[in-house]
């Protein structure tokens, strides 16, 4: 029997609890609403990254966009120049070229004639973070890559000398190629300074120190205008505007220090041309006058140790009776031993300082103040006992008594002068302005300066120690020409001994002419050359040469 095939019906009534609608609702519209929500979140940040990007900051993407398509150029200023007394350019810009388009247009700094006048003018390096931080200067700021004065002139006048930059806007392309200038702000250039200076009379100096280690100065008696500020061995600044690193580097390396300014920087014992500081404390404190003699024994006993002049020691001969004159002229060394000894170092100091030495002078370039010992410094720095022996080599300007050649120079201003105390001056003086110079009348009685001259210009005559400026003069080979003209100088020689027993005494000698009417102060120091009248004589001679054939 054929079976039944089995139907399903179109509809089958299926058991309620096999059937949840309410749970699949719930899970397709949980599934869906968590898309709906994200979906709006990224439009909603989608819109909002729109108005930063439109609205926000649409002006600094504006202005990004103009950078990118522009560039400022920064023009560097012409730096001021620096010129002598007379006119004469020592350091000046050459121009930017505004038709280049660099990041940094240069003004090339070019020094006339750099190793004669390095030691006032000094050099310029790119300003470090110091620099930039402790800028001082309000009508033109240092910005990132400027120059600025690292010494002499070139530091102490910087804002003068410093202009303002200019700007150049340009036009690229997206390779950052050059298209077309949009806008030029030209560079205001720096002001001209005019120094004392006299060019001709530094570069002699610097000549005659070739080969030397010494420092020349000259001044200008009423004025203190600095004439000749020469220090060898020299450098030259333009390897610092160049950024010439292999001879910056053997600067640094150098064991003759060029970078070192000697006549501000370098302390040296005075020798015997302390003795005019000496004599003017003793006549200012009546410990001797004009009639006062000391008898030259050639040799003093202080203790075990003996203390010789220096006539004697090299001659073996005395000078006889001396009073303070003759102890000028012949620089005596008993007549000072017993000066100091009587007068005392208290007493003497107290008028160095008054002559200002043991201080800065004020020139407003690197300085330092010297060494006036004394007992209480002796016992203070080195644990020790003044003794008479002290009092003697502090007499003659030896033992611990240090000086510059700046100090020394301004020591013998004040008797050209007729004692007055004058700040040394680095910018020319206009005439009507001289009366507003740094200058003040010291209490120096007026006859113990002209004690004092009068051995100074004993010394520069026959008989005197400094023999190279017996007669001296000019416009003629001889005294015997009919065209020479005799000019009267006053001066005081110095031999000190350094403080190596292994090399030559240091040379001084300081002198002002005319004697009558003096117009030049000149100190002249070698290093380690031997004897003051022997070796600085003759530099000093050369100079004052130069000076007087120069203005006739």
């Amino acid at each position: 029997m054929k079976k039944k095939a089995f139907k399903l019906p179109f509809f089958q009534k299926g058991e309620a609890s096999n059937i949840n609608f309410a749970k699949k609702n719930i899970s397709s519209h949980f599934f869906l609403l968590i898309y709906i929500f994200f979906l709006l979140v990224f439009f909603a940040v989608l819109i909002a990254r729109l108005f930063q990007l439109t609205i926000v900051k649409g002006y600094y993407y504006r202005l990004l966009s103009e950078k990118n398509r522009t560039r400022e150029l920064i023009i560097e200023a012409k730096r001021g120049e620096i010129k002598d007394r007379k006119g004469i350019t020592l350091a000046y810009n050459l121009p930017a070229d505004i038709r280049k388009n660099e990041e940094r247009i240069r003004s090339a700094r070019i020094y006339f004639d750099p190793y004669a006048t390095a030691s006032i003018i000094g050099y310029r390096q790119i300003a470090d973070k110091n620099d930039l931080k402790n800028d001082a200067c309000l009508a033109a700021k240092l910005t990132l890559g400027d120059k600025v004065g690292k010494k002499g002139v070139e530091k102490l006048f910087d804002c003068q000398l410093r202009g303002k930059n200019g700007k150049k806007l340009i036009e690229v392309d997206a390779k950052g190629k050059f298209l077309k200038e949009l806008t030029l702000l030209s560079p205001t250039k720096g002001e001209t300074i005019q120094l004392s200076v006299d060019y001709m009379l530094q570069k002699k100096a610097v000549e005659l120190l070739k080969d030397k280690k010494g420092a020349i100065v000259a001044l200008k008696p009423k004025t203190a205008e600095v004439l000749i500020l020469a220090s060898s061995p020299s450098f030259s600044p333009q390897d610092f505007e160049d950024g010439n690193f292999s001879s910056i580097g053997k600067y640094l390396t150098d064991k003759n220090q060029p970078l070192f300014n000697r006549a501000t920087e370098g302390v040296y014992p005075p020798g015997s041309v302390f003795k005019l500081a000496v004599a003017l404390a003793a006549l200012q404190e009546k410990t001797i006058d004009e009639r006062t003699l000391f008898e030259d024994t050639g040799v003093l006993q202080a203790g075990p140790l003996k203390f010789g002049n220096w006539y004697f020691l090299q001659y073996g001969k005395t000078d006889g009776a001396v009073d303070v004159i003759k102890a000028i002229k012949r620089s005596n060394d008993i007549f000072f031993y017993k000066t100091g000894e009587t007068t005392g170092v208290e007493k003497i100091n107290h008028w160095a300082k008054i002559l200002s030495l043991g201080e800065k002078t004020g020139i407003g370039l690197p300085e330092v103040e010297g060494l006036l010992p004394s007992p209480f410094w002796k016992k203070t720095i080195l644990k020790e006992d003044w003794y008479l022996g002290d009092t003697y080599n502090f007499s003659i300007g030896q033992g611990y008594l240090l000086v510059t050649p700046l100090q020394l120079a301004q020591l013998t201003n004040i008797f050209a002068n007729g004692g007055y105390l004058c700040q040394p001056q680095l910018l020319k003086i206009k005439e009507k302005n001289k009366e507003t110079t740094t200058c003040q009348k010291l209490p120096i009685l007026p006859k113990n300066l002209l004690l004092i001259k009068e051995g100074m210009r004993q010394a520069c005559s026959s008989g005197g120690t400094g023999w190279p400026l017996f007669n001296f003069g000019i416009g003629g080979e001889s005294t015997a020409s009919a065209s020479f003209k005799k000019i009267q100088t006053a001066c005081k020689t110095g031999t000190a001994e350094s403080q190596s027993k292994d090399h030559l005494p240091h040379a001084w000698i300081t002198v002002f002419a005319p004697y009558e009417n003096p117009e030049i102060v000149l100190t002249v120091l070698v290093e380690n050359a031997g004897q003051g009248s022997d070796v600085a004589g003759p530099i000093a001679k050369e100079i004052l040469k130069a000076y007087f054939e120069r203005k006739e």
